[in-house]
Protein backbone atom coordinates (compact mmCIF):
# COMPACT_ATOMS: atom_id res chain seq x y z
CA UNK A 1 0.00 0.00 0.00
CA UNK A 2 3.14 2.13 0.59
CA UNK A 3 4.39 1.95 -2.74
CA UNK A 4 0.68 3.10 -4.04
CA UNK A 5 0.63 5.52 -2.16
CA UNK A 6 3.87 6.50 -3.14
CA UNK A 7 2.65 6.49 -7.12
CA UNK A 8 0.21 8.39 -6.32
CA UNK A 9 2.12 11.33 -4.16
CA UNK A 10 4.82 10.46 -7.47
CA UNK A 11 1.86 11.77 -10.49
CA UNK A 12 0.61 14.33 -7.95
CA UNK A 13 3.40 16.22 -7.95
CA UNK A 14 4.09 15.74 -11.62
CA UNK A 15 0.52 17.35 -12.34
CA UNK A 16 1.34 20.05 -9.61
CA UNK A 17 4.63 20.67 -11.54
CA UNK A 18 3.00 21.06 -14.97
CA UNK A 19 0.02 22.68 -13.89
CA UNK A 20 2.17 25.11 -11.75
CA UNK A 21 4.47 26.17 -15.16
CA UNK A 22 1.81 26.11 -17.46
CA UNK A 23 -0.79 28.33 -15.70
CA UNK A 24 1.47 31.34 -16.40
CA UNK A 25 0.76 30.97 -20.02
CA UNK A 26 -2.44 33.03 -18.76
CA UNK A 27 -0.36 35.64 -18.55
CA UNK A 28 1.46 35.45 -21.49
CA UNK A 29 -1.99 34.98 -23.58
CA UNK A 30 -2.86 38.29 -22.11
CA UNK A 31 0.25 39.86 -22.78
CA UNK A 32 0.52 38.89 -26.64
CA UNK A 33 -3.22 39.52 -27.27
CA UNK A 34 -2.92 43.02 -25.68
CA UNK A 35 -0.07 43.59 -28.21
CA UNK A 36 -1.83 42.49 -31.23
CA UNK A 37 -4.59 44.92 -30.67
CA UNK A 38 -1.84 47.30 -29.72
CA UNK A 39 -0.12 47.17 -33.17
CA UNK A 40 -3.44 46.86 -35.19
CA UNK A 41 -5.02 50.37 -33.68
CA UNK A 42 -2.31 52.16 -32.85
CA UNK A 43 0.32 51.18 -35.62
CA UNK A 44 -1.60 49.66 -38.12
CA UNK A 45 0.40 46.85 -38.20
CA UNK A 46 -0.26 43.07 -38.04
CA UNK A 47 1.64 40.22 -37.97
CA UNK A 48 0.36 37.08 -38.42
CA UNK A 49 2.40 35.21 -36.81
CA UNK A 50 1.51 36.95 -33.26
CA UNK A 51 -2.29 36.48 -34.55
CA UNK A 52 -1.89 32.20 -34.29
CA UNK A 53 0.05 32.88 -31.31
CA UNK A 54 -2.06 33.51 -28.40
CA UNK A 55 -4.97 30.93 -29.59
CA UNK A 56 -2.22 28.35 -29.73
CA UNK A 57 -0.91 29.34 -26.35
CA UNK A 58 -4.32 28.98 -24.98
CA UNK A 59 -4.56 25.33 -26.26
CA UNK A 60 -1.32 24.68 -25.27
CA UNK A 61 -2.26 25.99 -21.57
CA UNK A 62 -5.56 24.21 -21.43
CA UNK A 63 -4.26 20.68 -22.78
CA UNK A 64 -1.28 20.54 -20.17
CA UNK A 65 -3.06 21.67 -16.89
CA UNK A 66 -5.98 19.32 -17.62
CA UNK A 67 -4.10 17.14 -15.31
CA UNK A 68 -4.07 19.57 -12.51
CA UNK A 69 -7.58 20.76 -12.59
CA UNK A 70 -8.80 16.95 -12.20
CA UNK A 71 -5.90 16.87 -9.37
CA UNK A 72 -7.36 19.95 -7.66
CA UNK A 73 -11.05 18.83 -8.24
CA UNK A 74 -11.62 21.69 -10.04
CA UNK A 75 -13.53 19.61 -12.87
CA UNK A 76 -17.60 18.97 -13.05
CA UNK A 77 -19.68 16.49 -10.53
CA UNK A 78 -22.49 15.80 -9.63
CA UNK A 79 -22.84 17.25 -6.54
CA UNK A 80 -26.33 16.17 -5.52
CA UNK A 81 -24.95 12.29 -5.14
CA UNK A 82 -21.07 13.07 -4.02
CA UNK A 83 -20.96 15.77 -2.13
CA UNK A 84 -23.31 13.82 1.19
CA UNK A 85 -21.24 10.89 0.26
CA UNK A 86 -19.21 9.47 2.92
CA UNK A 87 -15.64 8.92 1.88
CA UNK A 88 -16.07 5.36 1.18
CA UNK A 89 -18.91 5.72 -1.00
CA UNK A 90 -16.78 8.96 -2.65
CA UNK A 91 -13.70 6.59 -2.95
CA UNK A 92 -16.47 3.65 -4.88
CA UNK A 93 -17.75 6.77 -7.14
CA UNK A 94 -14.34 7.77 -8.23
CA UNK A 95 -12.79 4.24 -8.64
CA UNK A 96 -16.21 3.72 -10.74
CA UNK A 97 -15.71 6.86 -12.64
CA UNK A 98 -12.07 6.49 -13.04
CA UNK A 99 -12.70 2.57 -14.75
CA UNK A 100 -15.44 3.60 -16.67
CA UNK A 101 -15.05 7.04 -17.69
CA UNK A 102 -11.64 8.99 -17.52
CA UNK A 103 -9.79 5.76 -18.57
CA UNK A 104 -11.44 4.80 -21.50
CA UNK A 105 -12.16 9.00 -22.62
CA UNK A 106 -7.72 9.24 -21.94
CA UNK A 107 -7.44 5.85 -24.61
CA UNK A 108 -9.82 6.97 -27.07
CA UNK A 109 -8.30 10.22 -27.38
CA UNK A 110 -4.71 9.16 -27.77
CA UNK A 111 -5.74 6.02 -29.79
CA UNK A 112 -7.26 8.15 -32.53
CA UNK A 113 -5.07 11.52 -32.18
CA UNK A 114 -2.19 9.65 -32.57
CA UNK A 115 -1.90 9.30 -35.71
CA UNK A 116 -2.86 12.71 -36.41
CA UNK A 117 -0.02 13.67 -34.51
CA UNK A 118 2.22 11.53 -35.68
CA UNK A 119 1.65 13.06 -39.41
CA UNK A 120 1.88 16.37 -38.35
CA UNK A 121 4.84 16.00 -36.81
CA UNK A 122 6.60 14.18 -39.81
CA UNK A 123 5.08 17.06 -42.03
CA UNK A 124 6.20 19.59 -39.27
CA UNK A 125 3.45 21.14 -39.94
CA UNK A 126 3.07 24.68 -39.97
CA UNK A 127 -0.03 27.51 -40.10
CA UNK A 128 -2.48 27.46 -42.72
CA UNK A 129 -1.81 31.35 -43.05
CA UNK A 130 0.62 32.43 -44.72
CA UNK A 131 2.93 34.48 -42.56
CA UNK A 132 1.64 32.31 -40.27
CA UNK A 133 3.61 30.37 -36.97
CA UNK A 134 5.66 27.59 -37.29
CA UNK A 135 5.40 24.24 -35.46
CA UNK A 136 1.52 23.61 -35.31
CA UNK A 137 2.99 20.20 -35.06
CA UNK A 138 3.92 21.33 -31.42
CA UNK A 139 0.50 22.59 -30.32
CA UNK A 140 -1.23 19.10 -31.77
CA UNK A 141 1.03 17.54 -29.46
CA UNK A 142 -0.41 18.55 -26.50
CA UNK A 143 -3.38 16.61 -27.36
CA UNK A 144 -1.09 12.98 -26.61
CA UNK A 145 0.08 15.51 -23.30
CA UNK A 146 -3.44 15.80 -22.26
CA UNK A 147 -4.58 12.61 -22.92
CA UNK A 148 -1.57 11.08 -20.66
CA UNK A 149 -1.74 13.46 -17.77
CA UNK A 150 -5.31 12.90 -17.15
CA UNK A 151 -4.91 9.21 -17.87
CA UNK A 152 -2.02 9.47 -15.11
CA UNK A 153 -4.16 11.61 -12.77
CA UNK A 154 -6.61 8.94 -13.06
CA UNK A 155 -4.58 6.47 -11.97
CA UNK A 156 -3.37 8.60 -9.03
CA UNK A 157 -7.25 9.13 -8.35
CA UNK A 158 -7.75 4.98 -8.33
CA UNK A 159 -5.08 4.83 -6.22
CA UNK A 160 -6.29 7.19 -3.43
CA UNK A 161 -10.26 5.44 -3.72
CA UNK A 162 -8.21 2.02 -3.29
CA UNK A 163 -6.61 3.27 0.08
CA UNK A 164 -9.59 4.71 1.19
CA UNK A 165 -11.60 1.30 0.88
CA UNK A 166 -8.60 -0.83 2.56
CA UNK A 167 -8.98 1.32 5.46
CA UNK A 168 -5.50 3.31 4.16
CA UNK A 169 -7.15 6.75 4.57
CA UNK A 170 -3.71 7.65 6.35
CA UNK A 171 -1.12 6.89 3.28
CA UNK A 172 -3.41 9.68 1.24
CA UNK A 173 -1.79 13.76 1.83
CA UNK A 174 -3.98 15.86 3.40
CA UNK A 175 -3.88 18.00 0.41
CA UNK A 176 -5.21 14.88 -2.10
CA UNK A 177 -8.55 13.78 0.23
CA UNK A 178 -11.93 15.01 -0.95
CA UNK A 179 -12.56 18.65 -1.11
CA UNK A 180 -15.59 18.77 1.70
CA UNK A 181 -13.15 17.53 4.34
CA UNK A 182 -11.32 20.92 3.73
CA UNK A 183 -13.82 23.05 3.59
CA UNK A 184 -14.94 21.79 7.01
CA UNK A 185 -11.80 22.83 8.68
Amino acid sequence: MTALAALMKLINALNRIVGNTFMWLSVAIVLVCFWVVVERYLFANTRLWMQDLYPWMNGVMFTAVAGYGLYRNDHVRVDIFFRPASNLRKAWMDLIGVCAFLMPFAAVVWIYSFTFVERSIGLLEESANPGGMPGLFVLKSFILVFAALIALQGVAMAIRSILIIAGREDLVPADYRYQYELEKA
